[in-house]
Parts: structure tokens; C-alpha cells; sequence
């Protein structure tokens, strides 16, 4: 979801997760995005999300765990550590005498941070990092220890947990270490998105970070039930949900995480069959239930993940934009990358340059 410019307003990764998982942060705070993650010998780590097959439960007892074992000795902090979804989870420390930073560098080799930007990796050695301080600053450095100490001592006391032993029996990966990354300590000062446009905005969320990013820019904010495995019943509960919310907001923005993970996985088969069903259950229903010529709709990606690569990219994604007296080109008949070259709103180089391009739409109307 790109409302804002993100290297203007980017507050880190981690106060989006934390504000989208319930968390009470304040400025100071030391907020990171986290993986459960398999590590074995020499620092190596095998999988970085544990190959998917952590569950909810597996997920809440490693969290209970780490809460009713772990305290934090290098300087006087207290944690928060809470699963989200699948292998993800989000950590917040607080300090009772001074502010965090969160200029520190990720323990997980897959991301670096660009310009205050979580920035994926290809092709890099999957190893645990230390994490370390990115300026001389005392909070800096106690950050960053504190961080290298929590990931030490879940690692501890998680490698021979009851969890772990038993998926080791299935023949299952062990959920033994934390990946942090995009660390944040300062909750941003994102514009009001109902006050800039005079609109009332709603949003339906799979996952934590969007969800956090509405909440801070203004809108209500729904975290919706975790998929469950049958596309079409989503699907259905999906356009149930957002018909039932048109109701009473003016825009509602509403994100399904689907063909993410299975391009971070490399099968362009999975992605592919995942997109189409999307197309057959939630979209063609969707248009059976609205009439275009009172509705405006925007369908497009957050970003776009190749399978060649397994990562996200800048590649640019295609845009959608139909309904009221929107007039198009009259070049393209499909939705693809390479069709929407050729469309009308030729290349928007910025994902922030969206949202006030569909306003306009929406005023017009």
C-alpha cells in the first residue's frame, strides 16, 4: 500500500508490524519485523521461514516460552514478542531509562536497509548476522546488543523445546531462531488520508503491515481471517466483506496477499493458478455485485515478486483503473505488465503518485 513517499515518511518496517499486531509503541520504542527461522551449524541458516509449516499454535507456545524464560540483562529493557501469521512475528523492546535506536543493521542476510528502507537481497550468503550499530551513538549500540542478546537467547531456548523435538520427528524443520529487520523507534507523521481527500476510508487487510499502515494514515482498519487453504471460500467471505463495508465508507482498499508466497517460493505454476482463481472468485463476483457506472475500482500490486528471483523488486506492476466516466485507451484487452505498457496512464514511477491519480478520478465522477 504506497499512500506516502516512503523515503520521506518511512518509520521502519517494524513500527508498521508493531502497530498492526496490537502493540502499544511509543516514540523510543525499539520495533522489528521478525521471522521464525531454522539455523544449524556454523550459523547457517536453512530456512528462513521455517518452510512455511509453523503453525499458529507451534507460533504462540515459542512466544509464550520466550516471554516466561527471557529477560533482557544487557541494559534495563523489557520485550514484547508476538506471532502474527504463519513464521512472522514482531518485537518490540522498550527501555525504562532511555530511547532506543533503531539505527542498527538486520540480523536477517536477506534484507538491507537503503535510505530507511527494508531493500531485499539476492544471492547472498544465508548466514546469521550480528546485528550492529549504524552510527556511534550509545543508544545505537545498546540497541543493537540488545537485540543480538534477545536472538541468542530464544535460539537457546528454543532449540531443544518440546515444539521443536516433535516437528524434528515429523521430519519437520525446527522454528529455533529470530530474523530481525527494518528496526523502528519513531512512530510517523503520516498525512490523514480521509482529511487530505474528504473522504471516509476503510481498510481490509490480510496481513499486519498493512493493516498498520491504515491505522496510521487515518483509516479504520480490518484484519481479515488468516486464508484457509480454499481459495474460493476466501474469496467469497472477501467481496462479502468489502460490499458489507461500501455500505458505510466512501474507499475501501482491501488486500489479498495470494500470489506473494508462492513467488517467494519460485513456483510460477502456484502464483499463476492463484492469480486466476483471484480472477474467478473475487473479482468476477465482486463485478457481479456492483455497477460500474456508480463505482470506481483500482486493481494493482504492492510490488511486484518475480519467481525467477524469489524476492521482491522494483519491476513495475500493471494498473487497473475502471468504472464511472473513466474513458480508456483502447490498446489493451489484457491485464499483464506487458499489456499496460501500452495503456493510457502510460508509467507512474512512483507507487506514492497513485492515490491522489484516483482522487482526481473519484472527484470527477
Amino acid at each position: 500500500m504506497h499512500i506516502h513517499d516512503p523515503f520521506k515518511y518511512s518509520p521502519g518496517r517494524g513500527i508498521i508490524e508493531a502497530i498492526g499486531a496490537g502493540l502499544d509503541v511509543k516514540d523510543g520504542d525499539l520495533a522489528l519485523r521478525c521471522n521464525f527461522a531454522t539455523l544449524g551449524e556454523h550459523q547457517r541458516i536453512i530456512d528462513r521461514r521455517v518452510a512455511r509449516t509453523l503453525t499458529t499454535y507451534e507460533a504462540q507456545v515459542l512466544c509464550k516460552e520466550a516471554k516466561s524464560k527471557i529477560r533482557l540483562n544487557s541494559s534495563e529493557a523489557t520485550f514484547q514478542f508476538k506471532n502474527t501469521i504463519g513464521h512472522r512475528a514482531v518485537l518490540l523492546i522498550k527501555n525504562k531509562t532511555r530511547t532506543l535506536s533503531s539505527k542498527i543493521s538486520n540480523s536477517d542476510p536477506a534484507y538491507k536497509i537503503l535510505n530507511g528502507v527494508g531493500v531485499a537481497q539476492k544471492n547472498v550468503e544465508m548466514k546469521l548476522k550480528n546485528c550492529k550499530p549504524l552510527d556511534k551513538t550509545k543508544e545505537a549500540k545498546i540497541s543493537a546488543t540488545l537485540v543480538n542478546e534477545f536472538i541468542k537467547k530464544t535460539h537457546e531456548t528454543w532449540e531443544n523445546h518440546p515444539i521443536n523435538i516433535k516437528r524434528t520427528k515429523e521430519g519437520k524443520l525446527k522454528a529455533n531462531v529470530v530474523l530481525t529487520r527494518d528496526a523502528g523507534h519513531l512512530l510517523p507523521h503520516f498525512f490523514n488520508i480521509n482529511d487530505k481527500y474528504s473522504v471516509n476510508f476503510a481498510a481490509l487487510a490480510d496481513m499486519h503491515a498493512e493493516k498498520g499502515i491504515a491505522q496510521l494514515a487515518g483509516m479504520s482498519a480490518t484484519l481479515l481471517p488468516s486464508p484457509s487453504g480454499n481459495i474460493e471460500s476466501d474469496c467469497k467471505y472477501r467481496v462479502r466483506k468489502l460490499i458489507e463495508t461500501l455500505k458505510i465508507f466512501d474507499c475501501v482498499y482491501i488486500h489479498l496477499k495470494g500470489p506473494d508466497e508462492p513467488a517467494h517460493d519460485g513456483d510460477c505454476h502456484k502464483k499463476t493458478k492463484i492469480i486466476s482463481e483471484i480472477d474467478e472468485h473475487f473479482i468476477g463476483p465482486l463485478l457481479n455485485e456492483l455497477h460500474l457506472d456508480n463505482y470506481l475500482i483500482c486493481i494493482t500490486s504492492d510490488h511486484a515478486t518475480p519467481c525467477e528471483l524469489k524476492v521482491h523488486s522494483d519491476t513495475p506492476v500493471p494498473i487497473l483503473i475502471s468504472g464511472g466516466t473513466v474513458v480508456g485507451s483502447g490498446k489493451t484487452t489484457k491485464f499483464s505488465e506487458r499489456a499496460c505498457k501500452k495503456g493510457k496512464l502510460g508509467l507512474i514511477d512512483s507507487g506514492y503518485k497513485l492515490l491522489p491519480l484516483l482522487m482526481n478520478y473519484l472527484k470527477s465522477n
